[in-house]
């Protein structure tokens, strides 16, 4: 799958910081970049390196340099950035709509913090290539918006316009992307990643059912870390922020491509539909950034179908701990 997305490393004038890279996004983004010969350091709480190893050879990961460090803390984020030469961040630290309903305090510290802190370091460092992930969940906040309001989305709106306000007083300039339903290898939290688990089910040999029916977004993991890495490849003048949405699509016909792919599966839904839109505009985001790589529907079910199968193979996933 790389090489739907053009990844340069003429492109880049130093090492690249990825927060949170431990999850889905992260771990693609790890795997692009190191692809590319861009070199790579990595601030994640956790040493667990399990969801990038699903994409990449243990020997290509280990080039990347990687600091265990809690978002949360101010100074530890602006000392890995100085201390590693960095001149670009993609900062993808957060916690998710259940974890931050389960702990709202937890989900400040993580989400509106840590991303104060990632803007504070690149303000100190004079960095010009600064992205970080907003939310689908932050649309249900503006005028006139029929979605669920979440503590996860009103901390991705306080983001956005503290983004703003970096630039407006001290010239910090970003790029906020607000991503889909995204769906891949390595996609294995949250609620919206279910229509990935029933890939995974149809691979296994196993019965599924997706807890949620109706429209949904169909984001290739991929494709979103591509638009991420794309954000910090040139300096920017401005803040800025864009939906992604990938393609417009249904629970119903993400599970009649995984039938055609393999016939045998045996997979349903149920419930209702998600609370949150499918249907945004990638115009803008794609006019801004230029090509990242947009992935055909049936070729990114089909491609992450087989890299199941392949990682199933070689006992490198179990689908028994997650369907």
């Amino acid at each position: 799958m790389f090489d739907f997305f053009p990844v340069h490393s003429t492109d880049f004038n130093g090492p690249v910081l990825i927060t949170g890279a431990g999850g889905c996004i992260g771990s693609w983004a790890i795997a692009l970049l190191v692809n590319a010969g861009v070199p790579v350091v990595v601030y994640d709480l956790s040493k667990d390196q399990s969801r990038p190893l699903l994409l990449l050879d243990k020997a290509l990961l280990d080039k990347v340099t990687w600091v265990c460090g809690d978002i949360a803390d101010t100074q530890a984020v602006s000392d890995v950035v100085s201390a590693h030469g960095v001149e670009s961040i993609i900062h993808l630290a957060g916690l998710q709509v259940p974890f931050c309903k389960a702990d709202p305090a937890a989900g400040v510290n993580v989400n509106v913090l840590g991303t104060i802190n990632v803007l504070e370091a690149a303000r100190h460092a004079n960095l010009k290539r600064v992205t970080y992930a907003s939310s689908m969940a932050a649309v249900s906040f503006l005028p006139g918006a029929a979605w669920l309001e979440t503590l996860y989305g009103a901390y991705k709106v306080c983001n956005e316009m503290t983004a703003r306000v970096y630039m407006q007083d001290w010239g910090v300039p970003s790029v906020g992307i607000r991503p889909g339903v995204v769906y891949g290898v390595a996609r294995d939290q949250g609620l919206s990643s279910k229509t990935t688990i029933a890939i995974l089910a149809a691979a296994a040999g196993k019965p599924y059912t997706v807890p949620f029916t109706g429209p949904v977004s169909a984001l290739h993991a991929g494709e979103v870390a591509s638009a991420f890495i794309r954000a910090v490849s040139a300096d920017r003048t401005e803040a800025k922020v864009f939906d992604i949405n990938g393609r417009s699509t249904s629970v119903a016909e993400m599970l009649n491509i995984i039938g055609e792919i393999s016939p045998e599966a045996d997979l349903g839904m149920t419930g209702e539909d998600l609370p949150f839109p499918a249907d945004l505009s990638d115009e803008p985001i794609i006019n801004y950034l230029g090509d990242f790589g947009q992935v055909p529907l049936e070729t990114g079910i089909r491609n992450t179908y087989k890299a199941f199968q392949d990682l199933l193979s070689r006992g490198l996933i179990s689908v028994d701990t997650i369907c």
